[in-house]
């Protein structure tokens, strides 16, 4: 299931970002990537000790996890890291698959991945966040503050930068629910139970998709 996510970050708080960030270092990326992934990445990475980058990269993290969409399609037990890429002219990631395990503090397992957009599309060309499936490629170049949610599971890479820069927040995500097929049936009850909420407040029908829920959730669930 991949879900693009829109305005995960307000306006002023991506004009904040972008502008923090013209003031932050940044490093090679290769130094994040696992060795198989070093070879084909060619990017710059906000260097994660500094102060500055952390306080940005902690209000980004604490605005995507209170989104409602992402919670109820990721039910995150965890986050990984979550970092901060520019891509200028000529950068570009290859085909590559998100490494299983994501260390932030301990060891997480990354069930899902996200890219939270931080520049607008028409200040770049290229660039492009390509998911490869087996029907073909799909391509995602989104609007400044919103982000496209994806299995960790899924080959990708991100087409060369040839004009301008592109700054984008990754991270990962250690679910609740490790099957992605239950978490998807799960996001469905959920978005089914509150539309019947919506439509009809506390019903019957809403009673038993609520049930359904609950029962699920605790039978599939794996608490850290």
């Amino acid at each position: 299931m991949i879900l693009c996510l829109d305005e995960v970050v307000s306006p002023a708080e991506l004009r904040d970002a972008q502008a923090a960030l013209v003031k932050l270092p940044f490093a090679d990326g290769k130094s994040s990537a696992g060795w198989h992934a070093s070879g084909v990445k060619a990017n710059e990475q906000a260097d994660a000790k500094n102060p500055g980058v952390q306080k940005l990269v902690q209000r980004l993290a604490d605005r995507i996890a209170s989104h409602p969409i992402f919670a109820a399609a990721s039910l995150p037990a965890a986050f990984g890291p979550v970092m901060i890429n520019r891509y200028r002219t000529g950068a570009r990631y290859g085909r590559h698959v998100d490494d299983a395990l994501m260390r932030a503090g301990t060891m997480r397992r990354s069930d899902l991945s996200f890219t939270l957009f931080l520049s607008d599309p028409e200040s770049y060309d290229g660039g492009a966040l390509l998911m490869h499936t087996a029907a073909g490629d799909e391509t995602y170049r989104l609007p400044a503050g919103s982000m496209l949610l994806y299995p960790s599971t899924s080959l990708h890479s991100v087409e060369e930068v040839t004009r301008g820069e592109r700054l984008a927040a990754v991270g990962w995500v250690q679910s609740l629910v490790r099957d992605p097929g239950q978490r998807e049936i799960l996001f469905d009850l959920d978005r089914a139970r509150r539309a019947v909420f919506d439509k009809d407040g506390h019903s019957e029908p809403f009673e038993l998709l609520a049930k359904s829920y609950a029962n699920l959730l605790r039978s599939w669930a794996e608490p850290i």
